[in-house]
């Protein structure tokens, strides 16, 4: 990393944390179809790709990827039920059904942050915090910026920007891991920040930006 970065803040979901699939998904197991990891993530790169297309396009990033997202996942089990697939999106967009970390997470955020000021910014429902407490991250970072209490969502530059106050911290200094284009790339360079894609799903393999697919490479990427 440049010498500059001093500060690197945090997506959450899909970075930090994941979904509880078997909770969130349950409507569907009920009806006897359970996805496998490899259509989850299939359905994710073909979403995201779509997604920042919509949204660079000039269209409104909101609650539209996850009702994309399981749209086209119950296409490939041929079942069309609006009401099924907004049931899906509104436990998705519950805080509490991120709630699965991988080992090692507590250690690697301590590595870092024995060598940057760490924080969080996240898209979430005011409750993020809670969140990263129950999984024993929370006291990690320095601050966590909630959309749900900011009352902006990315890719607004006014919760980057809400968070580099809490931080005191210059954009230039400051480094942001997500692992949405549209909103967390292109929202924190927007922003004036650097910013690194977290793709475990492989979205953006082939995309010749900046990259990695879990926290050990992340730390490794940062040198400490």
């Amino acid at each position: 990393m440049p010498d500059k970065t001093e500060v690197v803040l945090f997506d959450v979901g899909n970075t930090l944390l994941f979904p509880n699939w078997p909770r969130i998904l349950k409507p569907l197991a009920e009806r006897g179809i359970t996805p496998t990891g490899d259509q989850l993530q299939a359905t994710e790169r073909k979403t995201k790709k779509e997604w920042d297309e919509f949204v660079l396009g000039g269209h409104r990033a909101d609650r539209g990827f996850w009702q994309r997202f399981y749209g086209h996942l119950l296409e490939l089990f041929d079942v069309s039920d609006s009401n099924l697939r907004q049931k899906l999106t509104d436990a998705t967009a519950c805080s509490a059904n991120f709630d699965q970390i991988r080992p090692g997470t507590r250690q690697i955020l301590e590595r870092i942050g024995e060598s940057y000021r760490i924080g969080v910014i996240s898209n979430a429902d005011g409750r993020v915090a809670d969140v990263l407490t129950q999984c024993g991250i929370c006291d990690c970072f320095l601050n966590v910026t909630d959309s749900g209490v900011v009352g902006h969502e990315k890719p607004h530059p006014a919760i980057f920007e809400a968070a580099l106050r809490a931080m005191k911290a210059a954009p230039e200094k400051a480094l942001y891991v997500g692992d949405v284009y549209c909103v967390d790339y292109a929202g924190a360079t927007k922003a004036g920040m650097q910013a690194l894609l977290f793709d475990v799903s492989g979205t953006y393999r082939d995309a010749g930006l900046p990259r990695v697919e879990s926290l050990e490479e992340l730390r490794a990427h940062l040198g400490c």
